[in-house]
């Protein structure tokens, strides 16, 4: 599982000109499922996604990374993103061999997304399989790489 965590000030997604998620001041993850992908991937996502100190404590001035995503009650957009597991060592085309199926992603990718929202926080999302615009307002820019 890849995850691309990005601290954004806002960000949304669009679907045929629809906005079909929006959040303020949080988190926007792309998701990438791999065929090899189990749940216990997901919650140690899961984990580090909602536990990972990303915002800096604003009463304290500085800019350090105290608080994470759940300590300043911030928001979450999740994204699916198959693209996450293009392959593009050989030839002019990504290969996507190991990307999940679409059935089995999107299984693992609504139990993500479950497992998000037992956490109390606002968590809005895209629309799986569809032709996404997302618009992210970075907020650094602070932008990771997760990957279990």
């Amino acid at each position: 599982m890849r995850v691309i965590i990005q601290r954004v000030q806002s960000s949304q997604v669009t679907v045929d000109g629809l906005v079909v998620g929006q959040i303020g001041r949080g988190l926007n993850l792309l998701v990438g499922i791999a065929d090899t992908d189990t749940e216990a991937e997901l919650d140690w996502m899961v984990r580090k996604c909602l536990d990972l100190r990303l915002f800096p404590d604003n009463h304290g001035g500085g800019d350090r990374w105290e608080k994470s995503v759940q300590e300043i009650g911030g928001e979450l957009l999740v994204v699916s993103q198959f693209t996450l597991y293009g392959d593009c060592r050989k030839g002019r085309r990504p290969s996507f061999s190991r990307s999940a199926a679409p059935e089995f992603a999107r299984k693992l990718y609504e139990q993500f997304v479950d497992k998000l929202q037992q956490s109390g926080l606002r968590v809005e999302t895209g629309e799986f399989g569809a032709m996404m615009q997302v618009s992210i307002e970075n907020d650094g820019p602070v932008t990771l790489l997760l990957e279990k």
